[in-house]
C-alpha cells in the first residue's frame, strides 16, 4: 500500500496484521463496525476474528461478541462471524442468510430498530458501553483524521464512544473519495439538542473527515479488498409495471399542483423495483431532480448521467461492480453531485419532514386498511429488518410502499385481510402499489381504504376472497371502524403456507 494512504507517523507505527489486530478484541465485548449495505465495511479483521473464535470453540472455550453496524454488511463481516457462531447480539439490520437463520432459531439476539435512532440511542447509553470501533477508511491524514470510504453510517459515533479503535485502510477505495463526505455529528441530548442547519439537499454543514483521538487507535491494518455489493437484476415486466404506476401518479400530482415539476427530494429503498422506478424517471418529463436518501444505487447513477438528477445526499454507495467501476472512473464528474453523510443525518426525521421527501420503499405484505409489514414472515420470522423505511414513511411528504401482488409463484397474496406483523401503521402509509394498480389512500377512512386496496392492488385471483372477507367483517366485527375478524384474518397466512396453493 502506498505510504500516502497512512500519513500520520504515529499511526503508521501501529500497522499490523489482521490476526494481530483481531487478538486485541476480547471475548464478550461490543464492537462497533463500519458498513452500510455491503459498502465500506472492514474486510480483513472480521474474518481473522472469526478464525480465532472457531479455534476457541474447538478448544471448548466459547467466544462471542456483540456487533453494532450502520446496517447490513458483507460476507467477510456478518457472514464470517455468523458461520463461526461468534455473534451473540446484533443491531440494527441484517441481511446475511446465516445470521438470519441463527436469529430465527433463537441462537442470536437481534435488536431491529429505526436506523436514525441507532446513534442517539448509543449516546443515551441504552445500548451499553462500546469497547472497540473497527472502521474501514480510505486514508489517514497527517493530523490523524480519517478519510471515510464508500459508506459513513454510524462511524463517527463509534469512533467517539469506543474505548479503542482499529482502523482498516483500504487501498481499493478510490483516493478521490476524499472531499465527498460531510460529517456532521450532533450528539447533544435533550435539553441541549439544537436544530440541524440543513435546508437543501446540496448543502454541506460538517467536515470532510472523521475525527478520532490518535491515542485510542491500537491497530492499523492495510487492506485492498473490494466492496461486495451485488448488481441489480434487469427490471422484469412486473417491476416496470409497478414503476409505471408510480411515475404516472407523480405526473398527476404535478398536474394538480401538489408537486413542483422537479418533484421533491427522492428517497428510494434498496431493491429491483425501486431501481426500476429510478430508471423510469430518465424517460419522464421531470428535470432538476434531487435525492435525500440512505443509499445511492445503480439507478441513481444512471439518473445523474442522464442529467436529470442534480444532487444526491446519502450515507452509502450501494453500487454493483460495473456501476462502481463507472463511479471510480468518472468520480470527478460525480464529486459535486454526491454527498455522503452520517445515517443519523440522512435518516433524520427533522430533515425528512423539512425537505418534503417522496419515500418509495418495498414491503413483504400490506393489509386492506394500509398497514404494512416490512420485516416478518408469518409474524415471527425476521427477514432483514425495518432499516430506514420507518424513518422516511412517517415523515415523508408522500409515503409509497410497493410490491408484486403475489409471492411464491402466486401461492401467497401480498395483500391480506390483516398483516401478521405491523411495521408501518395505516396512518403512515399513503400510497400502495402493485403491478395491478396504485391505491392513493390519503384522506380516506379505513373502509374506504379497504375498497381501494382490494380494487387497485390485489391480484384478481385473490380479489373475490378479500371482498368476501371484508363484507363478512363489516357484519361480524366487534366494531365497524376498521372491521376485522381477528382469528380468520391471521389464519389467512397459515392456510396458504400449508396448502401452497391459492385454492383452499
Amino acid at each position: 500500500m502506498p505510504q500516502t494512504r497512512i500519513r500520520n507517523a504515529a499511526l503508521r507505527s501501529k500497522v499490523m496484521s489482521a490476526d494481530d489486530a483481531a487478538a486485541l478484541i476480547a471475548p464478550g465485548t461490543t464492537v462497533g463496525m463500519s458498513g452500510f449495505t455491503a459498502a465500506g465495511y472492514p474486510k480483513l479483521v472480521p474474518p481473522a476474528l472469526a478464525s480465532r473464535i472457531e479455534a476457541a470453540h474447538d478448544a471448548g472455550d466459547p467466544f462471542t461478541i456483540k456487533v453494532w453496524t450502520g446496517a447490513s454488511t458483507g460476507p467477510e463481516l456478518d457472514g464470517a462471524l455468523a458461520k463461526a457462531k461468534g455473534i451473540d447480539f446484533r443491531l440494527p439490520y441484517n441481511s446475511d442468510p446465516t445470521a438470519r437463520e441463527q436469529i430465527n432459531r433463537g441462537e442470536m439476539e437481534y435488536f431491529d430498530l429505526h436506523l436514525s435512532e441507532v446513534a442517539p440511542m448509543a449516546w443515551q447509553g441504552f445500548l451499553g458501553p462500546l469497547d472497540t470501533a473497527l472502521i474501514e477508511v480510505t486514508a489517514i491524514h497527517e493530523d490523524g483524521t480519517l478519510v471515510p470510504s464508500t459508506s459513513v453510517g454510524n462511524n463517527q459515533t463509534w469512533l467517539d464512544l469506543a474505548d479503542q479503535v482499529i482502523v482498516e485502510v483500504n487501498s481499493w477505495q478510490n483516493e478521490r473519495l476524499e472531499g465527498m463526505h460531510d460529517i456532521y455529528a450532533n450528539p447533544a441530548l435533550p435539553p441541549r439538542r439544537v436544530p440541524i442547519p440543513l435546508v437543501r439537499t446540496d448543502e454541506r454543514i460538517g467536515q470532510p473527515t472523521f475525527h478520532c483521538d490518535p491515542a485510542k487507535v491500537v491497530a492499523v491494518v492495510e487492506s485492498e479488498r473490494p466492496d461486495r455489493n451485488h448488481a441489480f437484476k434487469a427490471p422484469d415486466d412486473c417491476s416496470r409495471t409497478i414503476a409505471g404506476h408510480i411515475l404516472e401518479f407523480l405526473a398527476h400530482e404535478v398536474k394538480l399542483g401538489r408537486l413542483p415539476p422537479s418533484l421533491l427530494p427522492l428517497q428510494s429503498g434498496v431493491g429491483n423495483i425501486a431501481n426500476a422506478v429510478l430508471g423510469g424517471l430518465i424517460h419522464c418529463p421531470f428535470d432538476n431532480l434531487t435525492a435525500f436518501t440512505e443509499v445511492l444505487q445503480d439507478g441513481m447513477l444512471d439518473l445523474i448521467d442522464s442529467g436529470k438528477l442534480l444532487t444526491v445526499s446519502t450515507t452509502a454507495l450501494t453500487l454493483g461492480a460495473d456501476y462502481m467501476d463507472r463511479f471510480s472512473r468518472d468520480i470527478e464528474t460525480y464529486r459535486d453531485r454526491i454527498i455522503l453523510r452520517p445515517q443519523e443525518i440522512t435518516n433524520h426525521p427533522e430533515l425528512i419532514r423539512r425537505l418534503g421527501c417522496i419515500a418509495m420503499n418495498g414491503m413483504i405484505e400490506a393489509d386492506i386498511y394500509g398497514n404494512v409489514n416490512s420485516t416478518h414472515i408469518m409474524g415471527s420470522r425476521i427477514q432483514n429488518g425495518i432499516g430506514g423505511s420507518g424513518d422516511f414513511a412517517r415523515n415523508a411528504y408522500i409515503s409509497i410502499f410497493m410490491s408484486p401482488s403475489v409471492a411464491k409463484g402466486g401461492a401467497i397474496s401480498t395483500i391480506v385481510p390483516q398483516v401478521s406483523h405491523v411495521d408501518h401503521i395505516d396512518q403512515d402509509v399513503q400510497v400502495l402499489v402493485t403491478e395491478h394498480g396504485l391505491a392513493d389512500l390519503r384522506g380516506h377512512s379505513p373502509k374506504q381504504r379497504a375498497r381501494l386496496v382490494i380494487e387497485k392492488c390485489a391480484h384478481p385471483d385473490y380479489r373475490p376472497m378479500l371482498e368476501d372477507y371484508f363484507e363478512r367483517a363489516q357484519k361480524g366485527a366487534f366494531g365497524n371502524h376498521s372491521p376485522s375478524l381477528l382469528g380468520e384474518a391471521l389464519s389467512w397466512h397459515q392456510r396458504f403456507i400449508e396448502t401452497g396453493s391459492m385454492k383452499v
